[in-house]
């Protein structure tokens, strides 16, 4: 019984690397023969096929482990999860796309067809793989189901959180990215970088709207988190380390690629070092704040 129960699992996480595969492969469709030549890209970390198959497996893992541990199941899991995954690994990627690359490498007819490419992985491969896993029909689970939070609180939780982003993001930005000089060339600024509080005060200057933008980048972030939390029957910290993978590893990991429209290799490591680490943390503190309950007196004063 053990060696068939075993057998049975192999074959359906082989299963679901195949079909991420196939659905990862669909998606690429939508941005053949658009692509800048991928011929003046450096080489990537590893080999196209080797990179593949590396997303693949990272890919199925952060997946999986997110529809196990979830107490929700069928269209109730599949529907949130294929949301909350399309935003962090498409949506929330390809805005900052636009942002960045818009005015290098990315022009009018690249960047609708980046955001239609993670339909298929978010929006056909979740839903399949919470069948695949046994997910998908009821077992009459009755563990309890945790009180509903105030909308107060709500709020300025996810306000918080996306002010921890933004200070995360641009402490991480600076110190690790904007350290590579190759990377300050890449983005127009060559030459010594200026210190960190010169260089924020400038770009505050000359682009206000860059922290606006990732104010709500960060909202974006603690929603995508939320399917993950409210769901969740394991511990706290379990589900912690799993918003932190579902933030960090998926789209970071595609970085190990060539990619020609960030065709320096030292600029596509600067970039997955430092979004894949601060992405961890941040997810962190958003499972660490959103699970603990808070309790805050407002005071009106006439």
């Amino acid at each position: 019984m053990a060696v068939s129960r075993v057998f049975l699992h192999v074959l359906r996480y082989a299963a679901l690397y195949v079909l991420f595969l196939i659905c990862f492969l669909l998606g690429s469709f939508a941005v053949a023969g658009v692509l800048p030549d991928a011929s003046a890209s450096e080489p990537g970390l590893v080999s196209a096929g080797a990179g593949l198959l590396i997303i693949a497996l990272v890919n199925v893992a952060v997946v999986a482990a997110l529809i196990l541990s979830s107490r929700w199941r069928g269209w109730k899991l599949a529907i949130p999860l294929a949301l909350a995954y399309y935003g962090v690994v498409t949506f929330l990627t390809q805005i900052e796309t636009w942002y960045f690359l818009s005015s290098l490498t990315v022009d009018r007819r690249v960047l609708p067809r980046l955001f239609l490419m993670g339909l298929p992985p978010a929006f056909l491969f979740v839903p399949l793989a919470v069948r695949v896993l046994g997910k998908w029909r009821r077992d009459g689970d009755r563990r309890a189901i945790p009180a509903p939070v105030p909308a107060a609180e709500w709020a300025w939780k996810i306000a918080l959180l996306a002010a921890v982003y933004v200070a995360l993001y641009w402490t991480a930005g600076y110190f690790i990215a904007w350290q590579n000089p190759a990377l300050r060339a890449f983005y127009g600024q060559p030459g010594e970088p200026l210190p960190f509080v010169t260089h924020t005060v400038n770009v505050f200057r000359s682009d206000p709207g860059l922290f606006a933008f990732q104010f709500v980048r960060g909202i974006l972030w603690v929603l995508c988190a939320l399917p993950v939390i409210l769901g969740s029957r394991v511990a706290r910290w379990p589900t912690a380390l799993l918003v932190a993978a579902l933030f960090s590893l998926p789209q970071n990991v595609a970085q190990i690629l060539a990619n020609p429209l960030m065709p320096i290799a030292s600029v596509r490591s600067s970039h997955m070092v430092e979004t894949a680490s601060s992405t961890f943390v941040f997810g962190l503190l958003v499972a660490w704040l959103l699970q603990r309950k808070h309790r805050v007196t407002f005071t009106h004063y006439r």
